[in-house]
């Protein structure tokens, strides 16, 4: 089906600017909080615990977002986890400016807006098959993905670092603001995002539970699910010590590594923007077949070359594989599952994801440690051969 001519419609694109603009803050937030963490504290196990504890909402909370956002309407819950961070930030602004601020407080203020943000975000997905057609969804996501990208790594993180030069608590201030316009775009939307889901009774009383059930009954995303968690903990195996290999391998320097990782955010942009094409005629199955094993199992190369070009084109590739997958996966999710329980699902899938990665970050150390630094590559390689494998014999009609 040709959808290229197919306008994705302003609901979308007021929806997808309130996304853009809370991702222009994460990404100030990204760079701010490890700074302020930095001034506050010399402890490298401090400054470390204010970036984990952003991350950390996922594994605590992320299956109840997802059976908030199946109980509520979607703008309704995007505009009151906006809200809710704004206030977090407001307090945080406050006390940076009066020189009170503390660890345990800016730890507790990333952990609050870490959830916000798990909200946000499995609520987000739920609203995109209500503003746009089924026919459309890899396009809108692909371009939500690549929204996310310029903000969290492009735009985002350059503004937060340059306004902390300028004063402390501005990177704060600013993302409060971009989440207040947020929240007015949201607002704006179509009001048949702030009606519940159509859900039954049973199935809304069972919370996660059902959502759960539903998921693990369900061969092709079960198996999706399992497959995407495995890459993630492969994907950070080998980029948690990737500091490592091009510093002492590769001889890069600090600058170098930097810029080997913008290089790779075009990567992840470019995929982000061309994987509708891929999909078109929903050649899902084919598609993430071919995402999982460029995405895990391109790395490998880095396990038998030392050579700069190889590195650079290994994490071009592996991005823009990697976006694909991800778009892909999101749209097939959104496509499969009931409406009802789309919000439990996507979490679900997330929160595996997430806790797939920190294992994976941390087994990527452990071989590195005791086996030489090409081993996280080889791992890497083998989890793309198994799941691929495990995906194409699962998702076979």
């Amino acid at each position: 089906m040709v959808t290229g001519s197919m306008s994705l419609g302003r609901p979308f694109w007021t929806f997808w600017s309130a996304a853009a603009l809370a991702n222009v803050g994460d990404g100030i937030r990204l760079a701010a909080f490890p700074l302020l963490a930095a001034s506050l504290t010399t402890s490298p196990v401090g400054v470390a615990a204010v970036t984990a504890a952003q991350a950390l909402p996922w594994l605590v909370t992320g299956l109840l977002a997802g059976s908030l956002a199946d109980r509520r309407g979607a703008r309704t819950l995007l505009a009151q986890a906006d809200v809710a961070r704004v206030i977090v930030l407001a307090v945080l602004v406050v006390a940076v400016a009066t020189g009170w601020a503390s660890l345990p407080l800016v730890l507790l203020a990333s952990f609050l807006l870490g959830v916000g943000e798990t909200v946000r975000d499995t609520a987000a997905q739920t609203a995109l098959p209500g503003l746009v057609p089924d026919r459309l969804l890899e396009r809108a996501n692909g371009r939500l993905a690549a929204g996310e990208i310029v903000g969290n790594e492009f735009v985002g993180p350059p503004v937060g670092a340059a306004l902390f030069v300028m004063g402390t608590a501005l990177p704060f201030a600013a993302n409060g603001a971009s989440l207040a316009l947020a929240v007015m775009l949201v607002l704006t939307l179509p009001l048949s995002l702030a009606a519940r889901p159509p859900a039954a009774a049973t199935q809304v009383d069972q919370g996660v539970a059902a959502g759960l059930r539903w998921l693990v009954r369900h061969r092709v995303l079960r198996t999706l699910a399992v497959v995407t968690a495995a890459v993630a903990a492969a994907d950070s195996a080998w980029f948690a010590i990737l500091v490592l290999y091009a510093t002492n391998r590769l001889g890069t320097g600090t600058a170098g590594f930097g810029i080997m990782l913008a290089v790779g955010a075009l990567g992840g942009l470019l995929g982000s923007l061309v994987a509708d094409r891929l999909v078109a005629g929903r050649r899902h199955r084919v598609v993430l077949a071919w995402s999982l094993a460029i995405t895990a199992g391109i790395p490998a190369v880095l396990a038998v070359t030392s050579q700069l070009w190889a590195a650079v084109l290994v994490i071009v590739v592996t991005s823009g594989s990697f976006a694909v997958l991800n778009v892909t996966a999101v749209s097939l999710r959104q496509r499969l599952v009931p409406r009802e329980l789309l919000g439990r699902v996507v979490a679900a899938g997330r929160t595996l994801s997430f806790s797939a990665a920190a294992v994976g970050a941390l087994l990527g150390g452990v071989l590195t440690s005791t086996i030489g630094i090409e081993a996280p590559f080889v791992f890497s390689g083998l989890v793309a051969a198994t799941a691929t494998a495990a995906w194409s014999v699962a998702s076979r009609p």
